[in-house]
């Protein structure tokens, strides 16, 4: 076992890849001796030079058309946005055209768009955004969101393999976290499987990328006073493993939706009416959502500290609804 944090297991899994496929290469803004916004990709271009590694203009819609055409001519691009709120920028290629060419016309488009969403770093409202909602009722595109180093790197293999647009989210707050993993890289992992963080028989926690790392710090608050709370990781948000969550709901009885973009229109709200749906007879409460307030955040960081849910918050939630 080593020590390793979430950038370097996605550096180390992109430098295997490129490796491995002399179709795969990289793009975006800063990404070649900069190394990226936050460091992800340096290093890279001193082994594999500015061919694979190339960096691009501050355009995300060229840097979205490229992608999208080179992966049309056979390559298989990994472009990096640097905040996923630039993303806007790129949704009418992605939407409209990137997720209905293989359904479509049977035409692959092996893309992977790697972005940090999130705050807790007071970067402001426009630096912020968990924006992963804009694409979840989108056929054709997949949205990864892991949680921790090795599910970073089973899942990034996965989504370069992968011949449709997959959405590959790095939370900005997990990249200097560290985390045990066994040497070497782990195999790629298979999308639409859930993972059980921990176990309990109380209630059930449902989360996802830095959201998911709260509810387990929440999770072992809970256990030191005698609550027993099982946190279920998506990883993947498309395609959407629920049989996991409500296997654990019929357990519990009792389900919590831990969401950090804006309460009103969230994927929490999807996954809880999936729940009353799958699990009504053995609900014993209406599922409980805990999501950010509808508004900008602030760059103030202790402003946006209220904001967006916290361990305080998830331990709290969790014993109102005990209560």
């Amino acid at each position: 076992m080593r020590t390793i944090t979430f950038t370097q297991a996605i550096r180390e899994t992109l430098a295997a890849e490129l490796r491995r496929d002399p179709s795969v290469f990289l793009l975006g803004e800063d990404i070649g001796v900069y190394g990226g916004a936050f460091g992800v990709t340096r290093g890279l271009i001193d082994e594999f030079g500015p061919d694979r590694i190339r960096n691009t203009p501050i355009s995300e819609q060229a840097l979205t058309g490229i992608t999208i055409g080179t992966a049309v001519a056979g390559m298989r691009p990994v472009m990096e946005i640097m905040f996923m709120d630039f993303i806007t920028l790129s949704v009418d290629q992605l939407v409209n055209f990137a997720a209905k060419l293989h359904p479509i016309y049977g035409q692959k488009c092996p893309i992977v768009i790697r972005t940090p969403p999130g705050a807790g770093r007071g970067y402001g409202a426009t630096h912020s955004q968990a924006l992963e909602r804009l694409f979840l009722g989108v056929p054709g595109i997949k949205v990864a969101a892991p949680s921790t180093a090795a599910d970073a790197s089973g899942l990034l293999q996965q989504a370069i393999r992968d011949d449709n647009p997959v959405l590959f989210l790095e939370h900005k707050l997990l990249y200097p976290l560290r985390f045990e993993m066994p040497d070497g890289l782990p195999p790629p992992e298979p999308f639409g499987v859930a993972r059980r963080v921990t176990e309990g028989s109380d209630l059930t926690i449902v989360a996802w990328s830095y959201m998911t790392e709260l509810s387990r710090k929440a999770a072992a608050l809970l256990s030191q006073e005698g609550i027993g709370a099982e946190v279920i990781d998506l990883r993947t948000l498309n395609p959407l493993d629920m049989e996991t969550v409500l296997a654990s709901v019929k357990t519990t009885g009792r389900a919590m939706v831990v969401e950090e973009g804006p309460r009103t229109g969230g994927f929490s709200a999807e996954i809880a009416a999936q729940i009353a749906e799958g699990a009504q007879d053995y609900l014993e409460m209406p599922v409980f959502r805990l999501a950010s307030p509808d508004l900008p955040f602030p760059a103030s960081k202790p402003l946006e500290l209220t904001c967006i849910p916290s361990v305080d918050a998830i331990v709290a939630a969790a014993k109102e609804m005990l209560a």
